[in-house]
């Protein structure tokens, strides 16, 4: 036995929560150093065993279980706050995309019949253009979707 693993094992001896096994107790009675930290531990042990414990106030656990759900409940509101404040930058640059997608197209607003058949062949030639990028879209999409669903399942999984 080396006195790492009796020093480790001092303060639950002293204590009176572990009987030292034949080893121990061997290492105990050669080694002047070991015993010495167990004195001076069973000594500490029986001071705090003789100080009064004082008593806690009145609602304490109450006060305290309070106190702990605020800051949780702060802390939940500002994960939310940042999770909505990022969900709104994405809103934002889809808006500006689909902005600067119109914009370049060429989509101009004229009057009358000659502006929907402008529109109409103006649609088909962007859904020509745009096609080839719908299954990063929908990945993106996707991607959104699953996202959202485990922050949903860890927000129902955090209030259990």
């Amino acid at each position: 036995m080396t006195c790492d693993g009796v020093l480790n094992a001092i303060e639950l001896i002293a204590a009176g929560e572990l009987n030292p096994d034949d080893r121990m107790a061997a290492h105990l009675t050669t080694c002047a150093s070991c015993a010495s930290a167990l004195e001076a531990a069973r000594r500490l042990d029986t001071l705090l065993r003789q100080r009064p414990v004082a008593t806690p106030p009145a609602q304490f656990t109450s006060r305290t279980m309070a106190r702990i759900r605020r800051a949780r409940w702060r802390n939940e509101q500002m994960i939310d706050w940042s999770f909505n404040a990022a969900l709104a930058l994405v809103a934002m640059a889809v808006v500006a995309g689909i902005w600067i997608v119109v914009s370049r197209s060429g989509l101009t607003f004229a009057a009358g019949n000659d502006a929907l058949q402008l529109l109409n062949g103006q649609m088909r030639a962007f859904f020509q253009r745009v096609s080839p990028s719908l299954p990063v879209y929908a990945l993106a999409t996707a991607l959104l979707v699953t996202a959202l669903g485990i922050w949903w399942w860890a927000e129902r999984d955090a209030t259990i």
